[in-house]
């Protein structure tokens, strides 16, 4: 039995797709615990261009695993995964601290109207249309929980995000089909926790709550992986 068990979990394929700002370095820590429990673990690498680029990058690591797999975003990954999440080799969403977007609606949209109170990012205005985090507020908006030297190295790497990668809507919504998983951080500065919940609750997802910042998934990797590895048992 327990045979059977390893042998489902070494078949079952995990896509962890990142957010803006940053690659897919960060999801180093979830990957190596994955990997370590038998899991066949891919890294989307995404230019975070448009929303369409994304997506077609996206689809095509998930074309290429043998079987079903649990398609997994953070922060504007949870857009990508919402719209390339329609295919049908994906069995369940799991969304870490990030956007859920309904039909019709993008980043731009989401964040367009904050509530009161809720923390501003520290984005700078966009340059040849790309957009940048202040680096010199990067640890506190984005991984206040971070280590201090990998903060460093996140803010001096970061990817430039394209607005047009901002305004990208989704068409259809996959979470109304697919059973999803939804990790709140607490302590977010980037997507304010009640938001958060609020579209975590529309989803209809499974929600944990896990006390971190925006870069939960690099601070507490550990968390992040048992959210995951709880979306891949379900299908066994």
């Amino acid at each position: 039995m327990n045979t059977q068990k390893s042998n489902q979990q070494k078949s079952k394929a995990i896509v962890l797709v990142h957010g803006g700002f940053v690659d897919g370095s960060g999801w180093a820590g979830v990957y190596k615990i994955l990997k370590n429990k038998g899991y066949n673990v891919l890294v989307v690498q995404n230019p975070t261009k448009t929303l369409a680029d994304d997506v077609a990058t996206t689809k095509a690591a998930i074309e290429s695993v043998d079987g079903d797999a649990v398609l997994v975003g953070h922060s504007y990954g949870g857009v990508v995964i919402t719209e390339a999440g329609t295919h049908p080799k994906v069995s369940s969403l799991v969304y870490i601290t990030a956007f859920a977007p309904d039909k019709g609606e993008s980043v731009a949209s989401l964040i367009a109207n904050p509530p009161p109170g809720a923390p501003v990012p520290p984005i700078s205005p966009p340059k040849d249309g790309y957009l940048f985090l202040d680096r010199t507020k990067f640890a506190a908006s984005f991984a206040a929980d971070v280590e201090a030297d990998t903060v460093s190295f996140m803010a001096d790497s970061q990817v430039p995000w394209g607005v047009d990668a901002l305004s990208g809507a989704v068409t259809e919504p996959a979470w109304r089909t697919k059973p999803s998983y939804y990790l709140v951080a607490t302590e977010d500065k980037m997507i304010p926790p009640p938001a958060q919940r609020a579209m975590a609750g529309r989803a209809k997802a499974q929600v944990t709550e896990v006390p971190g910042s925006h870069a939960i998934y690099v601070s507490k990797p550990a968390e992040i992986a048992k959210l995951i590895q709880q979306a891949a048992d379900a299908r066994a």
